[in-house]
């Protein structure tokens, strides 16, 4: 591992996603310096990863990517892609982040985005980003509008070909590469680390991620992506247009049998959003949504449930469980009605959507010593009055690290993340040292 180096900041973010991004820009319009702290090797979150958000169906990427690349050009921003937190601390005045940039087999400085290195590598592997659906290269560059628009080497799939650094113009392929740790010095931070989806592994009510045609909302938004892996809605086992579409809403999520007894609070809206793009995409499709109950919490959203009620989009009040496959290669459920006389009732789709619980996209067990609720998110000392406050000083939180919730609360909280964050900076002396963007 290459000598540790130390930088100096006024403020660190942890996490690159819309809340870490609003957060970032508006610290350095305020003339900080910031770091950001990302561990995939692009920017931009989750949000970067959807067709559209509610209740608006705006197009994500038209949102996000505009704050993607104000905060890559931003003069008082510097950005840490594919890096792991391995320790914050405090020591005295300011704090100290421990940062391991993983090895991307590529050198940053040299590379010029031109894709000739992914366009030679003869390995095809699932593509994450595409849901699993499509494929990608060994090494390649994240997706189209990734920032840093730089090519990282998958090192667990790459065959040493030889290839890609043979064609590289730039010489930037590095197979020697190491880890480098990196230290960040700032007065504070804002943990901005996002959330994860429940895994399928160990659900067997769910198909437990065995059945082809049981996928998730996030795969769902690649598929109904206008640059998504098959450029139309199409089941994934034998590549049939779906006539029948159901949603299985508190997949994992309310049951305490799971470890997850609370809301997600955004599944109810994200599952509408996508019953109402697939019936403008599949006209003749049916589209069925099983809830326990509808939480339209939002401005609008209300009104959004009942567009898609007029729509023709099924509301079917029970909790299914998936039974397996039906002959045709669709899914089989079964379930209890809530409304009417209780009786087991079995139904078949040909493509089943789950609605899987919202869980941390990062612990600080082992990191750093910030308190987390019994929900495992990070908990706010405050969270009637000053809901960004944690029990760390100098550190803040903003966005899904402090709970499931949605777009526009999460760009709020980032916002009030940033002013709490101003205001201790501007109570204490400002460093010495400026990184250089």
């Amino acid at each position: 591992m290459a000598a540790a180096a130390t930088l100096q900041f006024d403020a660190l973010i942890l996490g690159g996603g819309i809340a870490g991004l609003e957060a970032a820009l508006n610290l350095a319009d305020q003339d900080f310096s910031v770091a950001i702290v990302e561990k995939d090797a692009s920017i931009g979150g989750k949000m970067i990863r959807l067709s559209k958000v509610f209740p608006t169906l705006d197009c994500a990427s038209c949102i996000t990517t505009p704050k993607m690349a104000a905060a890559a050009h931003h003069p008082n921003i510097t950005i840490f892609t594919y890096c792991d937190l391995r320790s914050l601390t405090r020591q005295g005045d300011e704090l100290a982040a421990v940062v391991r940039k993983k090895p991307r087999y590529v050198d940053l400085e040299k590379c010029i985005g031109c894709r000739q290195c992914e366009y030679q590598c003869p390995v095809l592997v699932p593509d994450e980003e595409q849901g699993g659906f499509a494929a990608r290269k060994a090494i390649y560059i994240p997706f189209a509008n990734a920032i840093p628009q730089k090519a990282l080497v998958d090192a667990s799939n790459c065959i040493l070909c030889g290839r890609c650094a043979r064609i590289c113009p730039t010489k930037a392929v590095n197979y020697a590469d190491q880890p480098e740790e990196i230290t960040l010095r700032a007065a504070t931070a804002i943990v901005a680390t996002g959330y994860d989806v429940t895994p399928l592994r160990d659900k067997p009510q769910f198909g437990g991620g065995q059945l082809a045609n049981v996928i998730t909302a996030m795969q769902m938004e690649r598929l109904l992506a206008p640059h998504g892996p098959y450029n139309r809605l199409l089941r994934p086992s034998d590549g049939k247009q779906p006539e029948s579409v159901a949603y299985v809403q508190c997949a994992a999520s309310r049951d305490r049998t799971v470890g997850i007894p609370y809301c997600s609070r955004v599944c109810c809206m994200y599952a509408i959003k996508q019953a109402m793009l697939i019936s403008g995409a599949l006209p003749l499709a049916d589209v069925t949504i099983y809830y326990i109950d509808i939480r339209a919490f939002g401005k609008g959203y209300e009104q959004f449930f009942q567009n898609a009620q007029a729509m023709g989009i099924q509301f079917v009040k029970a909790k299914p469980a998936i039974t397996g496959n039906t002959a045709d290669g669709g899914v089989s459920l079964r379930y209890e009605l809530q409304e009417g006389d209780g009786r087991i009732v079995t139904a078949e789709h040909d493509l089943v959507v789950l609605s899987l619980g919202l869980v941390p996209g990062w612990s600080p067990e082992g990191v750093c010593p910030l308190a987390c609720g019994e929900d495992r998110f990070i908990k706010t000392v405050k969270p009637k009055l000053f809901p960004n406050l944690t029990d760390m000083p100098g550190v803040f939180v903003a966005g899904a690290a402090a709970g499931p919730k949605d777009i526009v609360d999460s760009i709020a909280e980032a916002g009030a993340a940033a002013m709490e964050a101003s205001n201790y900076l501007t109570a204490r002396p400002r460093p010495t040292a400026k990184a250089a963007g």
